[in-house]
């Protein structure tokens, strides 16, 4: 046995002992590497690995429910286990994926509004990611301490249409109580017969909700969700902002200032707030937008707040985490964005037979479509001064603006002509595109002649 005495130590061989002790230490250390890097996996590393790896190949707003049965099958061919647990009101199979065997029960569920279709695709990533590394530490730890359940696509007949409700014209998020929709009777069947010690309710939200008073887009919004209308704690409740906390931390490097808190108003009769009342308390992710990202970026975005979250409670990281960086997100807000505004554009306007002119900004939003869909673009105010940030914005001001079919005015589509002031016009033409040819045209939320004419601002 070797001494631990320095001057002990001297007695033998000089050169063998500290060729030893450095070769010693260096395997120490890379024995120590190897494991923080088995039981550690950067946010950063999860992104690149999400790049390499990503199994969904659609941009989720196209993913239909046949869409959806080939990307499950491919997690049956991988091993995972997935049954069809119900159907929606038009028989359309819904689906449950499960995955580890440890005590801890997580149920997370995705789409049950038709048109939010972003966490679908990120839950087949996750699933596909947690098969293929099971022999990783820190992704057999999840399996060893937890069963997580996921149910992806709840309203496969809004989501076919592209819908925010089911067949029924039925808010599912709504009916948590009444039970009026199968759906609903069998996400509150899932959680009674299972009762699972925590809930993921997986939405999306408006592309223009914004953080805070800020005008800058809420990509990712969270709420540790509370089971009454006084707000009150529990074990569950702490242990979710906890979670909360490590999200919004492993999202800073990519959304910084894009991560905000969701309204956290009580909904008595929303799936979210119920199952926290329940005993099943609920972590609510809501997806937004980000100018100059496509959707497949927040599906990245939610695998990478997925297994944060896993990981986190199956290290027992969570327990040690602060809620600091969860608390300090600012609330949500809406209506201080338009997609398009353009600014101090004279609009032209031809009543009986007379054309009236005013100076005016436009602001226009574009509706939420499928990605394989052209979405239209609505205007939705005419007037001085307006408020709102344009994610684009033009300066307008050496400009007439008039309607291509219609009038300038709250509701119509942003179908715009643009002519630059000093032009004759003859504002009473009927042939006006072809008689007087516009330096600009914007339809459909685009420049379709003259881009770059109407300067950005």
């Amino acid at each position: 046995m070797i001494s631990p005495f320095p001057e002990q130590l001297a007695e033998i061989t000089p050169p063998v002992y500290l060729i030893s002790m450095r070769q010693f230490a260096f395997v120490l250390l890379a024995a120590l590497a190897f494991s923080m890097n088995a039981n550690s996996q950067s946010p950063e590393k999860l992104a690149l690995l999400w790049d390499s790896e990503h199994v969904s190949r659609l941009a989720p707003s196209d993913v239909r429910h046949t869409d959806l049965k080939r990307y499950l099958d491919g997690l049956r061919h991988q091993g995972i286990k997935v049954d069809q647990v119900g159907f929606s009101n038009a028989s359309r199979e819904i689906y449950q994926i499960e995955y580890g065997t440890g005590p801890l029960k997580v149920l997370m569920w995705s789409q049950m509004h038709g048109d939010e279709p972003t966490a679908t695709s990120a839950l087949i990533d996750m699933f596909a990611f947690l098969r293929k590394h099971r022999d990783t530490a820190w992704v057999k730890k999840i399996s060893e301490t937890m069963t997580i359940r996921a149910v992806p696509m709840l309203n496969p007949d809004g989501a076919e249409i592209y819908h925010r409700r089911n067949l029924q014209d039925i808010d599912i998020n709504r009916d948590a109580v009444e039970l009026r929709t199968p759906e609903a009777r069998l996400l509150k069947q899932l959680r009674d017969v299972w009762n699972p010690a925590i809930g993921f309710n997986l939405h999306n939200q408006n592309a223009l909700t914004t953080v805070g008073l800020s005008t800058k887009q809420a990509a990712i919004s969270l709420l540790v969700v509370h089971g009454d209308e006084a707000k009150t704690t529990s074990f569950g409740h702490e242990r979710n902002a906890r979670v909360a906390a490590a999200i919004t931390q492993a999202l800073q490097p990519f959304i910084a200032g894009h991560i905000g808190r969701y309204d956290d108003e009580w909904t008595s009769s929303a799936f979210g707030d119920n199952f926290s009342a329940w005993g099943t308390p609920v972590i609510l992710i809501e997806t937004g937008a980000l100018v100059g990202r496509d959707e497949m970026y927040l599906v990245r975005m939610n695998f990478i707040a997925f297994l944060t979250a896993l990981r986190s409670l199956a290290s027992g990281a969570e327990k040690t985490q602060s809620v600091a960086a969860y608390w300090a997100l600012p609330e949500n807000t809406s209506g201080l964005l338009a997609d398009f505004v353009f600014r101090r554009a004279t609009v032209a306007s031809v009543d009986d037979q007379l054309a009236s002119f005013a100076l005016a900004d436009i602001s226009a939003v574009t509706l939420r479509r499928r990605a394989s869909f052209q979405a239209p673009t609505i205007i939705r105010s005419v007037s001085e001064g307006i408020s709102a940030r344009g994610l684009a914005e033009y300066d307008a001001s050496s400009f007439y603006a008039v309607h291509r079919y219609s009038a300038v005015k709250a509701g119509e589509l942003a179908e715009l002509f643009f002519y630059r002031r000093g032009r004759a016009i003859d504002w009473l033409s009927t042939e006006m595109e072809k008689q007087f040819p516009p330096d600009a045209i914007f339809s459909a939320g685009k420049w379709r002649t003259g881009e770059g004419v109407v300067p950005k601002r």
